[in-house]
């Protein structure tokens, strides 16, 4: 089953969306240090978030820039997963970041991939930005994703 198909059938049940994120973390282990929760998934869009707690923050107790490179690449990769046509593989080759605030909240990492011809092999830069529970975007990213066309 498809990634899409199986965010969509766990949806529709009670804990399933913690189940899916679970189960991405899962599949790949280094995500799981942000402890991600999905709270939207779609072809040319995704919504993660992360708690701030104690084992993402630096000595300032704010987030640490790597947990949200982390998140980042996490909303990034699944966006290109659920976006490419069926068949097609990819791979993260490059990501340039921007620290924009201190991130003392929980936070929410918002790809959005609508303007991306997903159908067009190389290089596809994908944006992801993460804000806080205010609306303020802390860190952007933009993650340059190697897809190969089937």
């Amino acid at each position: 089953m498809n990634t899409l198909a199986l965010y969509n059938r766990l949806a529709k049940l009670p804990f399933g969306i913690w189940l899916f994120s679970r189960g991405v973390s899962f599949v790949a282990p280094y995500f799981s240090s942000i402890r991600p929760q999905f709270r939207e998934l779609r072809p040319g869009f995704v919504v993660v978030h992360m708690r701030n707690r104690r084992a993402v923050q630096n000595h300032l107790k704010t987030v640490h820039a790597i947990a949200m490179c982390n998140m980042a690449e996490l909303a990034g990769g699944t966006l290109t997963e659920v976006s490419i046509p069926s068949g097609a593989r990819w791979i993260p080759s490059g990501m340039t970041v921007r620290y924009v605030a201190k991130a003392k909240t929980d936070l929410l990492a918002t790809a959005d991939g609508r303007g991306i011809d997903w159908s067009q092999g190389g290089s596809i830069v994908v944006p992801v930005s993460v804000c806080d529970t205010g609306g303020v975007e802390v860190f952007h990213a933009a993650i340059t994703m190697n897809v190969k066309l089937k």
